[in-house]
């Protein structure tokens, strides 16, 4: 490895993307690279924002494969038998799991309701108030926070178990992850020093204790690099299989695409490019998650909240690859 390029790429790192936490870039199973700044370290457990989502898409697909869930084809409200429609409200009744993975689904929404959803103690049936309204299914609509919050919920009534320790028992612990609690906020300024923080450990929950689906979760890089490294291995770690194969091949190719961005999506996975060479996790800040098929490399990248923070895929094509992607 250059001594030289690997301290342009700190340097770069330290001018121009001054709010990465953590660096790690593995090739074949093997660490190349690791790094952090910001006075954060190996431990440091950060807010990874959107990168939840993927999470999430993960336990969905763990759900399926022990069939707790038939299929992504299953109906939203098959779950929610209880769930009172609004009068005139047709679309709903037809919306999939599917529908929900691939930002397919429509809301009754015009701008992303955030005052609204933080304040409720009820993110489930919030989301669901939202979801349909006269939009067809079909087209690429990015949420946030909605559509990712009813999967919370779907993964609590199929399995039976609260979010946390169904992740925990089938994804985290095996992986070697820690995520001790649910986070319940009392205040605005609770929140925020959430946002900030490097140290906790845990998953933002409703009052009610069902996790948050599109946001909210801690984990540091080397967790974010673990969850690279399973997919990349086909869902096997430590030869035991921990999600198939055949979701993660379905999960990380597209679906959908949001054309405002020509950006591909999976299943709450982007698609890197059109030629399917990779996929990514990406959050707020530039959390990122990158799985390489073809070079066989994953790059975590725990990052310190900005707002806009600079695009990590082309930080990751224009700086990473060409230092790491050739070493045999």
């Amino acid at each position: 490895m250059n001594e030289e390029k690997i301290l342009e790429l700190e340097k770069i790192i330290n001018k121009d993307y001054k709010n990465i936490a953590g660096l790690i870039v593995l090739k074949d199973g093997k660490t190349l690279y690791e790094n952090y700044f910001n006075g954060c370290t190996a431990n440091s457990k950060l807010h990874i924002y959107s990168v939840t989502k993927s999470i999430i898409s993960i336990l969905i697909g763990i759900a399926i494969d022990k069939g707790h869930i038939k299929s992504v084809d299953t109906k939203v409200l098959d779950f929610f038998p209880d769930y009172i429609v609004k009068k005139r409200e047709k679309v709903i009744q037809k919306i999939t799991l599917k529908d929900l993975l691939t930002m397919t689904a429509p809301y009754k929404y015009r701008f992303n309701p955030y005052i609204k959803y933080f304040t409720s103690d009820d993110f489930v049936k919030f989301s669901l108030d939202l979801l349909g309204g006269k939009d067809d299914i079909g087209k690429f609509r990015y949420a946030p926070l909605i559509g990712p919050d009813i999967f919370s919920g779907i993964l609590v009534k199929a399995t039976g178990k609260p979010l946390l320790d169904f992740a925990k028992e089938n994804l985290f612990e095996p992986l070697g992850i820690t995520v001790d609690n649910n986070i319940t906020f009392n205040s605005k300024e609770e929140q925020l020093d959430f946002n900030k923080s490097t140290n906790i450990s845990g998953w933002v929950s409703d009052s009610k204790g069902i996790n948050t689906g599109g946001w909210g979760l801690t984990l540091s890089a080397t967790d974010m690099a673990k969850i690279g490294q399973l997919y990349l291995n086909d869902g096997i770690w430590n030869g035991k299989q921990i999600v198939s194969k055949t979701w993660i091949e379905e999960s990380t190719k597209e679906h959908s695409r949001w054309d405002k961005l020509n950006i591909p999506y999976g299943y709450l996975w982007w698609i890197s490019d059109d030629n399917n060479h990779g996929y990514s996790a990406m959050g707020d800040g530039g959390n990122t998650i990158f799985v390489n098929k073809d070079k066989k490399m994953v790059i975590s990248i725990a990052s310190l909240f900005i707002p806009r923070a600079k695009d990590r895929i082309e930080f990751i094509k224009k700086y990473i690859n060409p230092i790491f992607e050739d070493i045999v």
